[in-house]
């Protein structure tokens, strides 16, 4: 085994509070189809990308790990002929390794699958690596053991192991990684993380298959931002503890504005590229207004839109006498501001040329420096700064909500003046909730979901499988209907390109790529048709501090709950009816009902068969 850094306080029992003790006691329970010492899987078709038009890209790019079923895990009391039943469970040792920023419920993926071991057989090993994709490139690792996990069980953070860089993508990286693999006799290796993360491991599981590792790679969809959302998989783990930690906060500042009834409260919320936390807490804690980065790059609002949007709000409510509100902007919305993108777009491409950031602003086109010198110094030299990894800008480093903020008042000043605007003077606080949220002690909600997708990445071991996700589905049901299974990481993937905000281009390099919030869900339709009163009538809703038991515990998230995502209850429901079909039509039934199932069946497959064909460009979303 590798080496464990001395200096390092990895794996250290931690010091809990009475509620932490109390906590560290609760067991998830297991939904049927993980139960037992049999692993029985059910193997779909070829599972392949939604958008049929890159599978010829994806499937060159991933020969080995393109095109290969979904697997659906079935309860020991479900009769399935052609299911595979895994009985016997040799002894197998499994890396796993935080890979991404650390998000609520990390821990419990890591205790699920140290359990799952455990109980199919007690003398395989788990080796967690130490410091993420550092720790498994230089075989920094440590094994989990019933005593290191104590501590952890239940718990915010990713302090078991920790995390470094987000990536395992260069040539050398992909050869560090296998080099640890093979020096460690890993049967699997397990990455926990988001969309970038889960396309890593989709590559190191193709390269893996290629050089004949015998590594099995699986990817654990662990997000707080909740924007690795496709036709699999309905939500992430981590995304329900971010929300509801920050609606209460949110709401705190709510009540505070309803009762000192003078200030406008700004908050960026996380959302790097997509808005679904913002969305989720504005559905929650009902503020007077949010500002979504999809609304703003759909409509392609310029900063004196919104600020217009804003402004005509405040005037709205003080016809009221009302001198108070909310507005949420999610981190985001820095890069769906048209010349905001374009103006960050000249700034790195001026650090890729290796201009200082004390040349760069010289260096400007006329209209970008236009731009530049128009905002306020802070919001310039935040701007400036490097880009991160996956050459997005800074957003949590961009005081965006500051800006607005600051915007909306000159222009309240401004109308004052004019005397178009006849209330008080226009008060603001900003606020950023981001890192408070991060550490969180996770929801209920996450600690099963993600002690179950540990559970679920032994079956996907114990099957054999590479170059796959853990899934659960049916989400918002209760946890005995919860659906486990995983799907190829490679039918997640898009050929949309990385470039940021919304003119990205395609470049033609397959990749799982963040879901949008949708502009025509169910969760966006009912935030639209509450979005008068939200504004208006002061409808502040607090969901309180997050319960791990009583009141509360049970709750999901509004989103996930609106939404039909459940895509394998969908095949069961599907298959259902064509069970009852058959059941109908057959020797002796009527000529009428003869004809309407012929009639109806040519129908259907004519037009599926339309659908299915390469050349249809009009994927309904899933």
């Amino acid at each position: 085994m590798g080496s464990v850094a001395m200096d390092s306080d990895y794996g250290a029992a931690r010091e809990l509070s009475s509620l932490q003790k109390q906590r560290a006691l609760y067991l998830p329970t297991l939904p049927p189809c993980l139960q037992g010492t049999a692993v029985r899987v059910e193997y779909g078709g070829a599972a392949i990308t939604a958008d049929s038009g890159d599978a010829h890209v994806i499937g060159r790019v991933f020969p080995r790990t393109y095109g290969q079923p979904l697997a659906h895990f079935l309860p020991k009391t479900t009769s399935v002929p052609d299911a595979a039943i895994v009985t016997k469970h040799p002894v197998v040792r499994v890396g796993v390794v935080f890979s991404g920023r650390q998000s609520p419920g990390g821990h419990n993926v890591i205790w699920g699958l140290h359990d799952a071991l455990n109980a199919h057989n007690p003398s395989s090993k788990l080796i967690g690596f130490l410091g993420g994709t550092d720790g498994l490139f230089a075989q920094k690792s440590l094994e989990i053991t019933n005593e290191v996990i104590a501590s952890y069980k239940n718990q915010g953070g990713y302090d078991m192991l920790g995390r470094s860089r987000d990536q395992i993508r260069t040539t050398e990286q992909v050869k560090a990684a296998m080099t640890t693999c093979q020096a460690l006799k890993l049967d699997a290796l397990v990455i926990i993380g988001g969309v970038t993360s889960n396309t890593d491991a989709a590559q190191l599981a193709e390269t893996f298959a290629e050089l004949k590792c015998l590594t099995k790679v699986v990817g654990v969809p662990v997000t707080l931002n909740g924007d690795l959302k496709n036709q699999f998989v309905e939500t992430t783990v981590g995304f329900d503890t971010i929300c509801k930690v920050n609606s209460q906060l949110i709401s705190n500042v709510c009540t505070d504005a309803l009762s000192a009834e003078k200030y406008y409260y700004f908050i960026r919320l996380m959302g790097r590229k997509a808005s679904h936390v913002a969305l989720e807490c504005a559905l929650q804690s009902h503020p007077n207004m949010v500002l979504l980065g999809e609304e703003v790059a759909a409509s392609k609002l310029t900063i004196a839109d919104i600020t217009k949007q804003i402004c005509d709000a405040v005037q709205a409510r003080a016809e009221k006498d009302k001198y108070h509100g909310v507005v949420l902007i999610p981190e985001g919305l820095v890069e769906s501001i048209p010349e905001l993108y374009a103006l960050l777009q000249e700034i790195h491409a001026l650090h890729d040329k290796g201009v200082s950031i004390e040349n760069i602003s010289s260096h400007l086109s006329p209209w970008a420096s236009a731009l530049f010198n128009f905002l306020p110094p802070f919001i310039r030299k935040q701007l400036l700064l490097h880009p991160e990894s996956d050459d997005s800008a800074q957003l949590s480093q961009i005081e965006i909500e500051k800006l607005l903020a600051q915007l909306v008042e000159a222009e309240i000043n401004k109308r004052l003046d004019e005397g178009t605007y006849k209330g008080k003077k226009f008060n603001a606080i900003c606020h950023f909730f981001g890192y408070q949220a991060r550490g969180a002690l996770p929801s209920k909600f996450d600690c099963d979901y993600a002690y179950i997708l540990g559970h679920v990445c032994y079956h996907i071991l114990a099957a054999g499988l590479n170059g796959y996700m853990a899934t659960v589905t049916n989400l918002k049901s209760h946890v005995d209907k919860w659906e486990c299974g995983a799907a190829p990481i490679t039918s997640m993937m898009t050929v949309t390109g990385w470039s940021r905000g919304p003119a990205a281009s395609q470049i033609g390099k397959p990749a799982v790529h963040m879901a949008s919030v949708d502009l025509k869900g169910k969760a966006y339709e009912l935030l639209r048709k509450n979005s008068s009163s939200f504004l208006m009538d002061d409808i502040y809703k607090n969901p309180g501090p997050l319960q791990f038991v009583g009141a509360g515990a049970e709750a999901k998230p509004i989103s996930l709950c609106v939404e039909d995502r459940d895509y394998m209850g969908r095949i069961k429901q599907l298959q259902d009816y064509l069970e009852k079909v058959k059941s109908m039509v057959k020797p002796g039934c009527s000529q009428d009902v003869l004809k309407a199932a012929l009639s109806s069946m040519a129908h259907v497959t004519e037009l599926l068969t339309i659908m299915s064909s390469p050349s249809y460009s009009g994927q309904a979303t899933i």
